[in-house]
């Protein structure tokens, strides 16, 4: 679907909510922030890359009841400024990847009306979960945009999606979906969590210096204590001579 520019319409608002929820449940949430926190921590250091979640995104200029509100998404091109809302004909550019935490009051349209949107705007990946395990089964599936269909991504044989356009792996581990390095096999952490693990890791420092500092002293003070015998038997031997 091509992004049309109709002439400027000053009379036309665009609302910054629409009303409803961020998500249903606390599970949905949970999974909502780790995605968002996680992929801006991975894509920190990527100046175009804009990580998103529950924004209105409006595709049609002068038409603003013409707007989806993905859970999750990423703009690559997109700077990194926070926006209210988003209108593809100003951006130049729709989401290449799309999380939608899905429930059993918007499974059918998260695989139905929205997957048929999603493609059209051009897409290239799609995420569904759900994380009650109510309506899809498996819980997590993936499309890949060929053409101008979705086609369904094949796991690996421990359930494992790749990402080609997050060079990331999605499984859902200990019933909660995570993202995975796949050079190091390694869950993505959240901004908290790595600043919780770095913060361990600096204790664990400060532990083995301190540690390495006692084993120094005993050393030295072993050699100076060696040292002193060897000079004491030097003497007893001196005097007996």
């Amino acid at each position: 679907m091509n992004i049309v520019a109709f002439p400027p319409q000053t009379q036309v608002e665009y609302p910054t909510s629409d009303g409803k929820p961020m998500a249903e449940t606390m599970k949905h949430i949970l999974v909502i922030t780790y995605l968002l926190d996680a992929l801006m921590a991975w894509f920190r250091d990527r100046s175009d890359m804009y990580v998103g979640a529950n924004n209105l995104i409006y595709y049609l200029e002068g038409f603003p009841k013409k707007f989806f509100a993905p859970d999750v998404y990423l703009i690559p091109g997109l700077d990194k400024t926070p926006r209210r809302v988003l209108k593809l004909w100003e951006t130049k550019r729709a989401p290449a990847v799309i999380f939608e935490i899905t429930s059993r009051e918007t499974w059918k349209d998260d695989i139905g009306a929205k997957m048929d949107l999603y493609a059209e705007l051009g897409v290239r990946e799609y995420f569904v979960y759900d994380v009650e395990h109510e309506e899809l089964e498996p819980p997590l599936v993936g499309y890949r945009l060929v053409e101008d269909a979705y086609v369904l991504m094949p796991p690996d044989e421990n359930g494992k999606l790749y990402s080609a356009e997050m060079q990331l792996e999605l499984q859902e581990v200990d019933g909660a979906l995570r993202l995975i390095n796949p050079r190091t096999g390694e869950m993505l952490q959240t901004y908290a969590e790595s600043q919780a693990a770095g913060a361990e890791a600096k204790e664990l420092v400060r532990d083995a210096e301190e540690l390495a500092r006692i084993a120094q002293e005993r050393t030295r003070a072993v050699e100076a204590e060696n040292a002193r015998l060897r000079a004491e038997i030097e003497t007893l031997r001196g005097k007996q001579a």
